[in-house]
């Protein structure tokens, strides 16, 4: 091989995780009708920060086992990831479903941890490992 057909690829910064796709978003969505404005219903993060060279999460099973809402502005689902709701670093595997305008997305971390969560009867969903830049 000639080292004009070698790409070199650069190293990015960001998070990895599990995408949402489409078809399951729009089970879930009508399922759980987002109560704010900012619908985000999009991934799972795993680890962050990550590099672009870290490997991907290994999930293969994901289900829906619980909804956390602080009446404040901010929901998630929270999800069993081979059959644990807990992540590496020991936070609950969740998805942010829907935040009020000024509310981040990281702050669901705080609302489960703090507030607990609502177990809900479990669903079966698929999620794709994805790295995401940002």
């Amino acid at each position: 091989m000639r080292m004009t057909d070698l790409k070199e690829e650069k190293v990015v910064r960001g998070y990895n995780g599990y995408l949402l796709p489409d078809n399951e978003r729009s089970k879930l969505l009508a399922k759980f009708p987002p109560k704010y404005k900012d619908v985000i219903a999009h991934h799972i993060t795993v680890k962050y920060p990550a590099l672009s060279s870290d490997p991907l999460p290994e999930g293969t099973s994901f289900k829906v086992v619980g909804y956390a809402d602080d009446g404040l502005g901010l929901e998630a689902l929270v999800i069993e990831v081979n059959g644990s709701v807990y992540r590496p670093d020991g936070k609950i595997f969740h998805i942010t479903w829907s935040l009020s305008e000024g509310r981040k997305p990281v702050e669901s971390n705080k609302v489960i941890s703090e507030k607990g969560y609502e177990k809900v009867d479990p669903i079966n969903i698929h999620m794709i490992p994805t790295f995401f830049r940002g």
